[in-house]
């Protein structure tokens, strides 16, 4: 598809207005106009985009916006919006970098270069996780591998207030991001955060559940890719040529880090689901599952360390 240069509208129409008029745009007319504008420069979700954009140029929800459709956008408002547009079509920023912001779980998580952008499948590890601890009040021990945003952890904490929860990454840039979002929503007392590859940083330690959204795009996979993940930290992203360099060691390590009916679930591309489901049989995993999302699509593979025990590993089996 051919791009248009052509910019966003600020206080001029895209038409030739005279140059004693300024046009005015409504929300609606701005909407419509940019909606198309993004679809002619090939960005999927023009729609939604536009709106998210607009309602934060105006500190508005998109609620708002659908009440005000009439009202009239001032210039100063515009070239705000105008901005954020040209970013997005251009250079293919994701929504989620140019507002600094990205909402997961009901939380409103900051995100920045440094993280990957938390993604709505990545809810269904958390769902999954939350049904095998049923128990508010047990301190189920948690660790969170390659943590990120902390978006997994943090979700994990508000949902389960008395749950031990150790949340790692080999990026001490993304821990920073992590430990600014527990802090903002007041989780920092909740979430240990340690800098480390894998087990490193918990070598000596077990837990009742292990969770992981490793990196695993196939490195040979890259010129294939949106543009907009170019913006996305590539050390989260790739797990070397076959995507499975990160999920193989995973998972022939992660029995040493369980109790005996420990849970292990993993987030990994649907093509993957087979390869790591067999291996996770091969290291003696029990239970070993392969869990669907929303749209059908093969995305975490879940299996247990041994068996389920009484007390304590009971518990875990939700």
């Amino acid at each position: 598809m051919t791009q248009s240069s052509t910019p966003p509208p600020t206080s001029k129409a895209p038409d030739a207005q005279p140059a004693t008029r300024e046009r005015t745009w409504t929300v609606l007319e701005l909407l419509q106009w940019t909606t198309d504008y993004l679809k002619r420069n090939g960005v999927e979700g023009a729609r939604l985009d536009a709106e998210v954009l607009l309602a934060h140029a105006l500190s508005m929800s998109r609620l708002d916006l659908y009440v005000n459709y009439e009202n009239t956008v001032s210039a100063v408002d515009r070239t705000t919006f105008r901005e954020l547009v040209q970013k997005r079509a251009q250079q293919r920023i994701p929504v989620s970098l140019l507002l600094g912001e990205r909402e997961f779980w009901s939380m409103k998580l900051t995100v920045t270069s440094d993280v990957l952008t938390p993604r709505p499948e990545t809810e269904l590890l958390v769902s999954t996780a939350l049904d095998a601890m049923p128990d508010p009040d047990y301190a189920y021990r948690v660790l969170d591998l390659g943590t990120g945003s902390g978006a997994i952890a943090l979700a994990i904490a508000s949902e389960r207030p008395n749950a031990i929860v150790t949340a790692t990454d080999v990026s001490i840039f993304a821990l920073k991001v992590a430990r600014l979002n527990a802090d903002k929503l007041q989780l920092c007392d909740r979430v240990r955060f340690l800098e480390g590859s894998l087990f490193a940083a918990v070598s000596d330690e077990v837990f009742d559940l292990v969770i992981s959204n490793p990196p695993y795009v196939a490195r040979a996979e890259q010129d294939a890719l949106p543009r907009e993940l170019s913006h996305e930290p590539e050390l989260a992203l790739f797990g070397g040529d076959d995507g499975y360099a990160v999920l193989k060691p995973l998972v022939s390590e992660v029995g040493a880090a369980l109790n005996d009916g420990g849970l292990f679930l993993v987030e990994l591309d649907p093509r993957q689901a087979d390869t790591v489901a067999s291996w996770c049989r091969e290291a003696e995993m029990t239970s070993v599952k392969v869990l669907y999302d929303l749209s059908g699509h093969a995305r975490v593979v879940s299996a247990r360390h041994g068996s389920a025990g009484e007390g304590q590993k009971e518990k875990t089996d939700g």
